[in-house]
């Protein structure tokens, strides 16, 4: 099973629950796009940003964090050519959104934040998301965190050092043993 399919598997999975979750079943070929066009570009501060922010909800700990497996031109590249031209739109603007909370919040930019004060930025984004989440129509737009919060998840668990060091990983399992023992602690299978 290659890469394609496993992320195809698991959005069947998740019913299609992940913001841009036709990326997993297309191939990530945004269809409003055209062929030679540039589509939206996030410069290095962007993806510098975005890197901060993902290393904020997943930080390196005794394994890596989401800056080590460069989040941000993760969710650069699904931006670009999986999403929609609205949701593209959400997120660029969340990038605004985050920057004037924190600022309201710390009275300073997210990157002049320390850990902390983003830790704490994001809990509160995070139920802020949630209560929109809870609330809103199915025609209503994805709040902008939750589109952050999914594509840091996504883009780690997805990428060497989050599959292999915070996950457990074995490149040809072998057989299929429906049973093993887990004990408290383990990590969980990447494959």
């Amino acid at each position: 099973m290659n890469r394609r399919e496993a992320l195809s598997s698991v959005a069947l999975l998740l019913g299609g629950t992940i913001i841009g979750a036709e990326a997993f079943l297309s191939g990530c070929v945004n269809a409003d796009r055209k062929i030679g066009s540039a589509g939206i570009d996030f410069s290095p501060d962007d993806i510098s940003f975005l890197d901060e922010v993902g290393e904020t909800i997943i930080p390196a700990t005794t394994t890596p964090g989401a800056k080590e497996a460069k989040i941000g031109e993760f969710m650069h590249v699904i931006v670009r050519d999986c999403y929609e031209q609205k949701e593209q739109q959400i997120f660029i603007d969340g990038m605004t959104k985050l920057n004037e909370a924190s600022k309201k919040m710390n009275g300073k930019p997210f990157l002049d934040s320390t850990p902390e004060e983003r830790k704490k930025l994001l809990i509160e984004l995070d139920k802020e998301q949630k209560e929109y989440t809870a609330s809103k129509k199915p025609t209503d737009p994805p709040h902008y965190f939750r589109m952050f919060k999914e594509l840091t998840i996504w883009g780690y668990f997805t990428s060497e050092p989050g599959a292999t060091k915070a996950l457990r990983y074995v490149a040809v399992p072998g057989r299929y043993e429906g049973c093993i023992p887990y004990k408290k602690g383990d990590k969980a299978w990447a494959t």
